[in-house]
């Protein structure tokens, strides 16, 4: 990846299809921003694939929103990037869970997916 725009532009375009799924309740949608093989790393126990990705987002209550903002960017190789985001996930009914975020990016057949999904809890 040449330069800082191509790569900024390459997570936002991913984070963003997320971030809507996210926050339309959609999880087969949020599952079809990840790799086949990814690895999930939400609040809970990890999962391997999207059908994990899809159960974890199917729990979520209806209401939960996320919105994110890019810390980092770094490319590991041509098809490979890494993603460090704060992310907010706000609901409804209860307060905001503040967290960091971070994500491998991959591209498979010309279209970036996310391999890896890793969050922390931020005080």
């Amino acid at each position: 990846m040449d330069s800082a725009d191509a790569r900024r532009s390459v997570l936002l375009e991913v984070m963003d299809r997320w971030k809507a799924a996210v926050d339309a309740h959609e999880p087969q949608q949020v599952a079809a921003c990840f790799t086949e093989d990814a690895i999930f790393q939400g609040l809970r126990p990890y999962s391997v694939g999207r059908t994990g990705v899809a159960q974890y987002y199917d729990s979520q209550p209806l209401g939960l929103a996320a919105d994110y903002e890019v810390l980092e960017i770094r490319s590991f190789a041509e098809d490979v990037l890494l993603g460090h985001l704060s992310v907010d996930f706000s609901f409804t009914d209860r307060p905001t869970i503040p967290v960091t975020l971070t994500v491998v990016l991959r591209r498979v057949d010309g279209e970036w997916s996310i391999a890896h999904y890793q969050v922390a809890r931020r005080d």
